[in-house]
């Protein structure tokens, strides 16, 4: 085989991001596979069962083909800041995280854990005398992921506000207040509503996507440190 055959072929074979990528979609398609066979969960929908790993996969690949700009330290100091504050405001959004209910029973606090179907779980809950949190894990990683990107482009001293806070709407509880506005001037709002409660975790998936697209893309912007 010659030289340039010989190149030609490697040319022509998968490049490793999409190898480990077919490897990861294989084991998570095995962990779900797994756990409706050995468990006794019943599989209602395939695609609420598989809408977890659009969202560990799409957020991960993000997360590894953007790298930050080098740049000052007060600058990576400010770009942090506002990191962590967004993934917080996401979670709290979320109800990831939110003030323990008034009048709770204080002798039911402490941690536990659900075991869902992979994805949606484990589940790690903590409930305390202040305040509670239940962390899913495609969230816990999709919002990371956001707020990674978020750093990014603080980095790039670029206003993160257009872009940024999309990843809010992510999660159908903060854009809920939203489509109820535009959904009480029309006929049927209630019927609209419904549609938003019932197609929840699809609109939520969809919009997560599109906020990790503009938030890794950035159209208009000149100059990115994405890979």
């Amino acid at each position: 085989m010659s030289s340039n055959t010989a190149r030609s072929t490697l040319d022509a074979l998968p490049s490793e991001r999409v190898l480990w990528l077919g490897l990861l979609c294989a084991l998570e398609l095995l962990a779900v596979v797994a756990y409706f066979r050995f468990t006794s969960s019943e599989l209602v929908s395939v695609r609420y069962a598989l809408y977890p790993f659009v969202w560990i996969n799409v957020g991960v690949l993000a997360v590894v083909a953007t790298d930050p700009i080098p740049t000052a330290r007060r600058y990576r100091l400010l770009g942090v800041a506002v990191a962590v504050g967004y993934f917080l405001l996401l979670a709290w959004f979320a109800g990831m995280v939110s003030l323990a209910p008034a009048g709770h029973d204080h002798a039911a606090s402490g941690v536990s854990v659900a075991m869902p179907s992979p994805g949606w779980g484990p589940t790690l809950s903590y409930t305390g005398a202040v305040f509670q949190f239940a962390l899913v894990p495609f969230r816990v990683v999709g919002y990371l992921s956001l707020a990674y990107l978020v750093y990014a482009t603080v980095l790039e001293s670029l206003s993160a506000s257009a872009t940024g806070l999309i990843g809010l709407f992510s999660c159908v509880s903060c854009a809920f207040p939203l489509l109820s506005s535009l959904a009480s001037g029309t006929a049927g709002s209630a019927a609209a509503l419904a549609t938003v409660y019932a197609f929840g975790v699809d609109l939520s998936t969809l919009v997560f996507v599109v906020a990790v697209a503009l938030l890794y893309w950035r159209p208009g912007v000149p100059s990115r440190g994405g890979a």
